[in-house]
């Protein structure tokens, strides 16, 4: 008999509440009933789904075609839930796939069936903006839980925390001058200087504890409210608060309340006390009302603007969307985990070693959770086993690991645990003479000596100054970790510029180091890194991710947020070449977005960074020697969102080799917005990771072809031959510029002003207006020092007429290679290129600046920086050009006369290649008259061009000029 359409949607609707039921623990999932809607009784929702924590939601489900289900859900935002004290804050439109309609057993066949959804907000919005999100029930469900928590309520209540602080630090400002004891105390306490963000940092932590003391009375009778410790605005409750949090201490939640109430204690009597814990309870009990109750990492979200010394540290913070984007796929490589038992969760391994405030371990307890629950577990049975067993945090500050703390506790505040693996690591000059340099002595050791255990009443006491009695030996044993994630620190002993120019060791300046605490620790650190993929010009980023690979065990997956430089940067070639040799199943993420900002994965960094997942191989592996670029057009908004992209990308059904030719990449939409490419790449042994932030990634396989001596342009059928080889090979690159003028004596020139009879030119800087034609003047001239006459001429030898660009600047100029009139030192920005035929750089001119050439260069260089792309002197003796050396001695002769054609030559900015005339005549004098390629091979390049022009890591956000239009 066949079913009428309204009883198989019946039919479908409550099949679809039982399986949210077993999905979702502790849920109501009620289908088609009537009395729940506050005033419209005789409303029936298809399915209502509440949560005592949560923010009703509701689904309105038709089969396809489905026309009128969002019109259907869109009428029930707002309404009024009886027994609720919220409204409907999202509907769900769900649109059942026909062959339910007659299934013999509906559940079975929802459960594996994959139905359209989008998802309706009460402020309006829409996810997917447009089109439809494909899944299965389980994914219905996750948007679910991330639907009930919106994150307009989450940063709402995350600015409310910020005020709520600020107002309380003008109290505690009062005994800067009042009580000048006082301060000191709490900055001894938090390890950090007496500074206003300490300040911040203290009233942060007792937030904290007054935000989760409210959320534990909501469930914990024995537990007195907030409001009952107030007799009234003007009176302070301190005593009876730390009355409370000492009984709350019997209970455990050590992580939270022991250093929040070791800085209470040092409050006194005082109205400016009353006055502090008063703004603070007010903002707890606001944020405790608000839709955020469940958005454990508030208080971490403001973390990073408290911190004094990030200038040093270089720590910031991973942005929710990010730290969940990241922990799914990390969690998706682990392979035969039974996600039902309780039990073999419990015995995995996690750590990040640079834990900060615990987004990343709380975004993989997220994972791990979702995964048990999913399979119709209660999360909070593992809550135990995940605080005690699971999840192994570091970081050097004694704050990070009280906001880790409480963030992870706070995911199931019902439920005790003991022992906690978080710890504080000893960091800088110690007791007994020596340094310590944090998680980072883990590279030469299993066994550290930590500060304290934060979650342990017997061993940590909250105080900076009690360290001696309360240190502890933690373990973490090589190859023993499941995960390892980390966003570590960036910095680098090296970057010796702008705020850091008269700092020794940037990398280990933090916390008041003195110089010589600066250069023990660096020589520590050096003497740790070798065998490993640390190196000093990479920074602390490489120390960390070689400590991730000591701890990971064969089978683990590696998650790490990394500056964009790692992708291409000659320091960072051990751990690509690491990454080639230990892992496989290897991904990198990256964001194709034009405005810096935009381009990382953390706020705040103004850099590039990308996401690297891998699996550590085992010996049953094969190596497959295959990486997944995934570029994305703009980093995910949200936890939801990012949720979505996650799955889009683990679930693509296809995938584009980089090899195949320039038809572009795997599309990755989410609804009908395209929100990225994946291409699959050769790994190369450990070369550049190129195939990071493409727009359009046609242009990279393009520029693939050419590194294999082959040309094939978009449009193209078939590659042509052209005939490619390294830079060094051809060339030799020029000395830095330190050889040349760093003093005191191992550059032996001095700089000076240019001088038209100058013995030594030299071309230096970038003067973007004056060098718009390949002939360029030098900018500079050299002097001698005085008893470095022959180490002077030994450098004037490297001197050329040829100069590459190093540090080029798409979006503002034209010039990838300029020549000077006769042979010039080429200094910062501009190093030398000798050849052993000079006519060679005649040729090397005309190809460089042509849109093939360009496209090398940026093929090659790293994209941390919109519209710019950094080669490093050495990085440059690989860089692929055209074999010059393979060029006839008519093919040299008609270069020669190109060049002097376009001596006058105005150039536009790279990034205008596409629209300038010159650049598009020296293209087809470079392929036809120098190359002897056809027409339509001149067409396809300057297709390409137009292409490349419209990558955002080449225009980096500039406005095109009006009347920059395409020349072909």
């Amino acid at each position: 008999m066949t079913t009428s359409p309204r009883q198989a949607e019946s039919s479908a609707n409550a099949a679809l509440a039982d399986l949210l039921r077993g999905m979702m623990h502790g849920v109501l999932a009620r289908a088609e009933n009537t009395q729940v809607i506050t005033g419209q009784p005789a409303l029936r929702p298809d399915v209502l789904i509440t949560d005592p924590f949560r923010a009703p939601v509701v689904i309105e489900a038709e089969y396809l075609p489905a026309a009128s289900v969002e019109d259907e859900a869109i009428s029930r935002l707002n309404l009024p839930v009886i027994g609720d004290s919220r409204p409907i804050e999202a509907a769900v439109a769900l649109r059942y796939p026909t062959g339910l309609q007659n299934a013999p057993d509906i559940r079975a066949a929802l459960l594996a069936a994959r139905s359209e959804y989008a998802v309706h907000y009460k402020d309006g919005g829409r996810f997917p903006t447009s089109g439809w999100l494909t899944g299965s029930v389980s994914d219905i469900a996750d948007i679910i839980r991330l639907a009930s928590v919106p994150q307009s309520e989450v940063d709402a209540a995350a600015d409310t925390l910020e005020r709520g602080i600020e107002r309380a630090v003008a109290s505690l400002n009062n005994f800067v001058i009042t009580r000048p004891f006082i301060t000191p105390e709490i900055a001894r306490l938090l390890g950090m200087p007496d500074e206003l963000p300490t300040r911040r940092m203290a009233c942060a932590i007792i937030a904290n504890a007054l935000i989760f003391h409210s959320r534990l009375a909501g469930i914990n009778p024995e537990i007195k409210p907030l409001d009952t410790l107030w007799q009234s605005d003007l009176d302070n409750p301190k005593t009876r608060i730390i009355e409370v949090w000492d009984e709350i201490l019997e209970l455990n939640y050590w992580a939270i309340f022991a250093i929040a109430r070791d800085i209470l204690l040092q409050l006194p009597a005082a109205y400016e006390t009353a006055a502090l814990l008063n703004r603070l309870r007010e903002t707890a009990l606001t944020i405790n009302m608000s839709g955020a109750l469940f958005a454990h990492d508030l208080t971490g979200r403001i973390f990073q603007r408290l911190i004094a010394d990030r200038k040093y540290l270089a720590t910031f913070y991973t942005l929710p969307a990010s730290a969940a984007l990241l922990a799914q796929l990390a969690v998706a490589k682990l392979n035969g985990v039974d996600w039902a038992d309780a039990a073999a969760i419990g015995k995995l391994r996690v750590a990040d070693f640079a834990c900060g405030t615990g987004a990343l371990l709380s975004a993989v307890y997220e994972q791990l959770a979702n995964r048990y629950e999913r399979e119709g577990g209660n999360p909070a049975d593992l809550h135990k086993a995940m605080m005690e067993d699971v999840l192994y945090g570091c970081d050097v500050m004694p704050s990070a690991i009280h906001i880790s703390g409480s963030s992870l506790s706070g995911i199931q505040p019902g439920v005790g645990f003991d022992l906690s693996r978080l710890y504080s690591m000893p960091y800088g000059r110690q007791s007994d003479g020596g340094v310590q340099i944090g998680s980072l002595e883990l590279l030469r050791t299993s066994s550290v000596l930590t500060l304290f255990n934060t979650n342990d009443p017997a061993r940590r006491t909250g105080s900076i100054g009690e360290e001696t009695a309360s240190q502890i030996v933690a373990e973490f044993p090589d190859d023993s970790f499941d995960i390892v994630i980390m966003n570590p620190p960036f910095p680098r002993s090296t970057n010796h510029g702008g705020a850091h120019r008269d700092v020794v060791n940037p990398a280990f300046a933090a916390f008041g180091a003195v110089a010589a605490d600066q250069t023990e620790m660096g020589n520590r650190l050096s003497a740790m890194g070798v065998d490993n993929c640390y190196h000093g010009n990479a920074g602390l980023a490489s120390a960390f991710a070689a400590v991730a690979h000591r701890k990971l065990k064969p089978g683990g997956a590696l998650a790490l947020v990394l500056p964009l430089v790692a992708s291409a940067g000659q320091s960072w070639d051990k751990f690509r070449q690491m990454l080639s040799a230990d892992y496989t199943d290897i991904s990198v993420i990256s964001i194709a977005a034009a405005n810096i900002n935009e381009i990382s994965f953390s706020a705040d960094t103004g850099l590039g960074e990308c996401l690297i997942i891998a699996r550590k191989r085992t010996a049953a592996d094969p190596k497959d020697g295959r990486i997944k670029f995934t570029s994305l057009r703009r980093r995910p908004q949200g936890i939801a969102q990012a949720s979505v992209v996650a799955k889009a990308i683990l679930d693509h059904p296809e995938s584009r080799r980089i090899e195949d030719g320039p038809y572009g990449g795997a599309l990755v939409s989410v609804g009908n917005e395209q929100i990225g490419e994946i291409l699959d790449t050769p790994q190369a042994d450990g070369g550049k990771l190129s195939a990071v932030r493409l727009y359009d990634a046609a242009v990279a396989q393009t520029a693939y072809s050419l590194t294999q001596s082959s040309l094939w342009l978009p449009a193209q059928l078939r590659p042509l031959e052209l005939k490619m080889a390294p830079l060094g090979e051809v060339g030799k690159r020029g000395l830095v510029s330190r050889d040349i003028n760093e003093p005191p004596t191992r550059g032996p020139f001095d700089l000076m002003d240019p001088s038209p009879t100058s013995t030594y030119p030299a071309l230096w800087n970038h003067n973007a207006r004056a060098e718009t034609r390949i002939i360029c003047e030098p900018d500079s001239q050299l002097q001698v020092r005085r008893g470095l006459e022959e180490k002077a001429a030994l450098v004037w030898n490297t001197a050329s007429r040829a100069h590459h660009n190093v540090e080029f600047r798409y979006n503002s100029q034209p010039l990838c290679v300029a020549i000077t009139e006769r042979p010039s030192i080429g200094g910062r920005a501009w190093p030398n290129v000798q050849f052993p035929d000079a006519r060679f750089d005649y040729a090397f001119a005309l190809w460089s600046n042509s849109a093939l050439g360009i496209l090398m260069h940026w093929w090659h260089a790293s994209l941390q920086d919109s519209g710019r792309g950094a080669v490093s002197i050495s990085a440059a003796e690989s860089m692929p050009i055209l074999d010059l050396r393979a060029l006839t001695d008519a093919q040299l002769d008609t270069a020669q006369a190109i060049f002097n054609e376009f001596r006058a030559l105005e150039l536009m900015p790279a990034y205008l290649a596409d629209a300038d005339p010159n650049r598009a005549l020296l293209d087809r004098r470079v392929l036809c008259d120098l190359l002897a390629f056809p027409e339509p091979v001149y067409r396809g390049v300057r297709l390409l061009a137009q292409k490349w022009c419209a990558e955002p890591s080449v225009h980096g956000g500039k406005r095109r000029p009006e009347n920059a239009e395409f020349v072909v």
